[in-house]
């Protein structure tokens, strides 16, 4: 079969649910909400033109389920069905074209940036390392019924998803957000029940899963987001990723995306915090977890998705015809070219070759935050109806980020605001 013949395939999920092809949208923040935390005609018009871009899964950037703790500015965030009418135009514009449309649920637990919320919380009050304590506070350990309270938090909001008419819903369990730091035993040092061996650390995921599948019921696809490993020092391991995919499909998870890294090491760019290069043979293969999705697929037969490093057809058409995966990945591509799929199914190839983000500051080029700030202009520029722009230097991208930061801090600590709020 030629790539674009392989691509072009529909997938049926366990639960019977048609994806058109095998191109899969991952997650990227899109900052697109209004001051309220609800969807803006922005958000609606990127998320059509990827639609009509021709992918078969989409999956939207990190929707919160709290709004006192926010991620980035301009969050969406369900916490209840007030903004139902914008979730309903977002979700119809979403799935035109029969592209099926999963809402991506997060908490962002501590990596979330300093002056952003009163607040942040994680499962143990483990600071961030020295050189990124100035962007980062140290987070307050969560008590118990905070932790209880959460996991009915994602339920709600799931079912609120459905209630939207969205297509199915990701749990976001990578990338140092909360449940990636509940598996991580560098940011988890619990010793009660949520923490202190392999199996406690998962209950958090678990308890998760089961409440977004108490509010959606059992035919509404679920999907989890979830690191490879974290590619830090005393981090989760792809032994534990394995343990924790085989726990989630016996739960009945639908489908399980694999990435990895975190801000403090964002291996999902191609960047490690040993500074080690991509291998050789990684490049090659062109997906950077694909060696680990190859030991996922003996270990379970739930629907799997790789996302991070595809650069051709041909590297992708590959990665499904190996049956390591069921769907290939795309992020940062669709940022700068939101018909990129088309052109694959087309036989044509990317007209941008995907690099790094880099200032040319060691320390900020580190950063992950860096990458998702960069993107996340991208995606503003799409909302607004104007092309992409991948020359876009990175340095003024991320001063204009510290310059908002700055600014959301000020506002958050002047007297009128806090009258108001």
């Amino acid at each position: 079969m030629t790539p674009q013949a392989v691509l072009a395939q529909p997938f049926t999920l366990p639960n019977g649910v048609v994806i058109k092809n095998r191109l899969f949208k991952s997650a990227m923040s899109e900052a697109l909400g209004n001051r309220e935390r609800a969807p803006t005609p922005e958000l609606v018009r990127l998320y059509q033109a990827w639609a009509d871009g021709g992918v078969g899964l989409c999956v939207t950037g990190n929707v919160m389920i709290d709004r006192r703790a926010l991620g980035e500015p301009g969050n969406v965030v369900i916490e209840d069905d007030r903004h139902l009418a914008e979730l309903k135009a977002w979700a119809q514009a979403a799935t035109r074209g029969g592209t099926r449309c999963w809402v991506q649920l997060n908490h962002p637990g501590k990596q979330s940036p300093k002056g952003l919320n009163k607040e942040t919380v994680a499962p143990s009050a483990v600071p961030f390392r020295d050189d990124m304590k100035a962007f980062f506070a140290t987070p307050r350990e969560l008590t118990d019924a905070e932790i209880h309270a959460l996991v009915e938090r994602y339920g709600r909001a799931a079912g609120i998803v459905k209630q939207a008419g969205f297509s199915g819903v990701q749990i976001h369990g990578a990338h140092g957000y909360l449940v990636s730091q509940f598996l991580s035993p560098h940011h988890n040092r619990r010793t009660d029940d949520w923490g202190g061996t392999a199996e406690k650390r998962r209950r958090f995921v678990l308890a998760v899963y089961r409440s977004m599948r108490e509010h959606v019921g059992p035919d509404f696809p679920v999907g989890i987001k979830l690191n490879s490993a974290d590619f830090q020092r005393g981090g989760f391991t792809e032994e534990e990723s394995l343990d924790t995919i085989r726990a989630l499909a016996e739960a009945g998870i639908d489908l399980i995306e694999v990435s990895g890294g975190t801000y403090e090491a964002p291996a999902m760019t191609g960047i490690k915090a040993d500074k080690a290069p991509v291998k050789d043979s990684t490049r090659q293969r062109e997906a950077y977890f694909m060696a680990f999705a190859e030991k996922a697929r003996q270990a379970v037969k739930t629907p799997l998705v790789v996302t991070g490093g595809f650069r051709s057809s041909q590297g992708m058409a590959e990665a499904i015809s190996s049956g390591a995966v069921d769907m290939v990945g795309l992020a940062r591509a669709l940022a700068v070219e939101p018909a990129l799929p088309q052109r694959l199914l087309n036989g044509q190839e990317p007209t941008h070759v995907i690099k790094p983000i880099k200032t040319g500051i060691k320390f900020i080029d580190k950063m992950g935050l860096l990458e998702v700030t960069w993107y996340t202009g991208q995606l503003k520029r799409i909302g607004k109806g104007e092309p992409p722009k991948p020359t876009e230097s990175a340095l003024w991208v991320f001063a204009k980020f510290i310059a908002h930061q700055l600014g959301v801090g000020q506002k958050k600590r002047s007297p009128t605001k806090l009258r108001a709020s």
